[in-house]
C-alpha cells in the first residue's frame, strides 16, 4: 500500500483540528487533515455549536422574545412555529460556514484525507473511506476527533420522542411539530441552553439533574438569576433527582421515573448527561496513547499526550469543551510541536453559555476567590438602568465586576443578559494586561450602549470602597 508522508496529520476537522492544521501550514509544514467526507467541520458545524446557536437566533426572532417587553407577552413574529421554520436559518448558516472551512483549508494547501483514521503504529495511520483505505505516515499527529453524546441503558433514545443533543437539531426532524412539553435530563451547558429555547417558545419544560449544584464553574449569582428567569417562563427545575427509567405510556407520552418515586411526563425528552470522547475509535493502543477511565485523552500544559509526538485538543480531552477554547488548544499544540513561539493564558479564557438570557464570564468567581482567601470588592450594573437596556427591553441583564480592594486589579467579569458573550471581551482585554477597575471608570463608552455598564459597575464598586 503506497504511503504519503506528512509533517502533521490532524484527526478531526472541528475547531481544534482546523486551527491546528492551519497554524502548522502557516509554519511551512505539509499538513493532512483526516475526517469523513460528510463530517468536515466536525460536531461544531453539523450538530453542535453552529446549529444550536443558529436555532437560538431563530427562536428569539420568530417568538418575538426581545419585543415582548414593549408589545406584550402575546406578541410574536410568527405564532405557529414549526421545526422547519427554526431549521431554515441553521441550514443556511451551516452551508455557508462549510464553504468557508473548505476555502480556508484549500488556501493553506491542507490536504483533506477523506475517511475515518485509525493508528497502525505510532507514526502510521490508516484512512478508511469505506470502499478502500490508504495509509499515511506523519512526524506528528494532532488528535482532535471530538466527542459524541453519551447514552444510558435507562433512557431508550429513539430520535423520535427521546433525543440526544445531536438528534435534537437533526435534519430528520424537519417535518416534526414543536412539542408543547419537554423534559431535559442533564442540566449541563447543552441541557440548559435547549431548555431555555423551548421555554422561550412557550413549551412547558422540566429540567432534571441528580446533582444539587449544576454549572458549578460559573458565578452562583448569575446562575440563580438564570434559574429565576427560567422558572418565570414555565420551567420546572428538579435538582437532586435521579432518573431510573424512561418509557412511553399508553398515550405515547414519555414518562421519566425518578428515584424519589416521582413520575414526570412530557411529549418529548432530551438526554444530555455527559459526552463520550471519540478516542475509542482510533486504536490508540497501537500508538501508545493513554486514556482516562472516561475515555478522554490526558494531556500536559502544551496538549501533548503520553506519546511525545502525539498531541490532543478539543472535546476529546474534556472540559471546557468549547469551540473557542478548542481553537486555542489546537493552535498552542502545533506551535509547541514545531517550536514556534506562543503565549497562552488559560486563566483568561472566556466562557459563554448561550441560554436565553445568555451568560458569559472571564476570570474568577466569588466562590473561587472566597475559597482561595483572596479579598475582593464587587461592582454591579443593571441593564434596565441603562438607556440602551431600556431601548432593547432587557430587564434581566446585569454585569458584575470583581476586583482587588487594594490594587484595584480586575479579577473577574460576570454578565447575564443580551449580548453577554460579546460584552465580556472588554473585561477580558483589561484583565490580560493587569488593568484596574479605575481604567473602566475613566474610559468613555459610546452612548447609549450596553458597554456603558462597565463604567457604571466600576463607579459602583469604587463607591463601595
Amino acid at each position: 500500500m503506497p504511503q504519503e508522508h506528512y509533517d502533521l496529520v490532524v484527526i478531526g476537522s472541528g475547531p481544534a483540528g482546523q486551527k491546528g492544521a492551519i497554524n502548522a501550514a502557516k509554519l511551512g509544514k505539509r499538513v493532512g487533515i483526516a475526517d469523513a467526507a460528510l463530517a468536515l467541520g466536525g460536531t461544531c458545524l453539523h450538530t453542535g455549536t453552529i446549529p444550536s446557536k443558529s436555532l437560538r437566533e431563530a427562536v428569539l426572532f420568530l417568538s418575538g422574545y426581545r419585543q415582548k417587553a414593549f408589545y406584550g407577552q402575546s406578541y410574536a413574529v410568527q405564532h405557529r412555529i414549526t421545526f422547519e421554520d427554526l431549521a431554515l436559518r441553521a441550514n443556511e448558516v451551516i452551508t455557508r460556514e462549510l464553504e468557508v472551512i473548505r476555502d480556508q483549508l484549500a488556501r493553506n494547501r491542507i490536504e483533506i484525507l477523506e475517511g475515518l483514521a485509525t493508528f497502525v503504529d505510532e507514526h502510521t495511520l490508516e484512512i478508511d473511506c469505506g470502499e478502500e483505505a490508504q495509509r499515511v505516515t506523519a512526524d506528528y499527529v494532532l488528535i482532535a476527533c471530538g466527542a459524541r453524546p453519551a447514552h444510558s441503558e435507562t433512557v431508550p433514545v429513539d430520535g423520535k420522542q427521546i433525543f440526544d443533543s445531536d438528534q435534537f437539531v437533526s435534519p430528520a426532524r424537519k417535518s416534526q411539530e414543536l412539542a408543547r412539553s419537554l423534559m431535559v435530563v442533564g442540566a449541563g451547558v447543552i441541557g440548559v441552553e435547549y431548555a431555555s429555547m423551548a421555554a422561550a417558545l412557550g413549551a412547558n419544560v422540566t429540567v432534571i439533574d441528580q446533582r444539587e449544584d449544576v454549572l458549578e464553574f460559573a458565578d452562583r449569582e448569575m446562575i440563580e438569576a438564570l434559574f429565576y428567569h427560567l422558572r418565570d417562563h414555565n420551567t420546572t427545575l428538579r435538582f437532586g433527582e435521579k432518573v431510573v427509567r424512561v418509557e412511553k405510556d399508553s398515550r405515547e407520552r414519555v414518562v421519566a421515573h425518578l428515584e424519589s418515586g416521582k413520575r414526570v411526563t412530557g411529549e418529548t425528552l432530551l438526554y444530555t448527561v455527559g459526552r463520550q470522547a471519540n478516542a475509542d475509535r482510533l486504536k490508540l493502543d497501537c500508538a501508545g496513547v493513554n486514556v482516562d477511565p472516561r475515555g478522554r485523552i490526558p494531556v500536559d500544559g502544551n496538549f501533548r499526550t503520553s506519546a511525545q509526538h502525539i498531541y490532543a485538543a478539543g472535546d476529546v480531552i474534556g472540559f471546557p469543551s468549547l469551540a473557542s477554547t478548542s481553537m486555542e488548544q489546537g493552535r498552542v499544540a502545533t506551535c509547541h510541536m514545531f517550536g514556534a513561539p506562543f503565549s497562552h493564558a488559560p486563566a483568561l479564557l472566556p466562557y459563554g453559555i448561550y441560554t436565553i438570557p445568555e451568560i458569559s464570564m472571564v476570570g474568577k468567581t466569588e466562590e473561587q476567590l472566597t475559597e482561595q482567601k483572596i479579598p475582593y470588592e464587587v461592582g454591579t450594573a443593571r441593564f434596565e438602568e441603562l438607556a440602551r437596556g431600556q431601548m432593547i427591553g432587557d430587564r434581566t441583564g446585569r454585569l458584575k465586576l470583581l476586583f482587588g480592594p487594594d490594587d484595584l486589579k480586575l479579577l473577574g467579569v460576570h454578565i447575564i443578559g443580551d449580548g453577554a458573550a460579546e460584552l465580556v471581551h472588554i473585561g477580558q482585554m483589561v484583565m490580560s494586561y493587569g488593568g484596574t477597575v479605575e481604567l473602566l471608570r475613566d474610559s468613555v463608552f459610546n452612548y447609549p450602549t450596553l458597554a456603558e455598564a462597565y463604567k457604571v459597575a466600576a463607579f459602583d464598586g469604587l463607591n463601595r470602597l
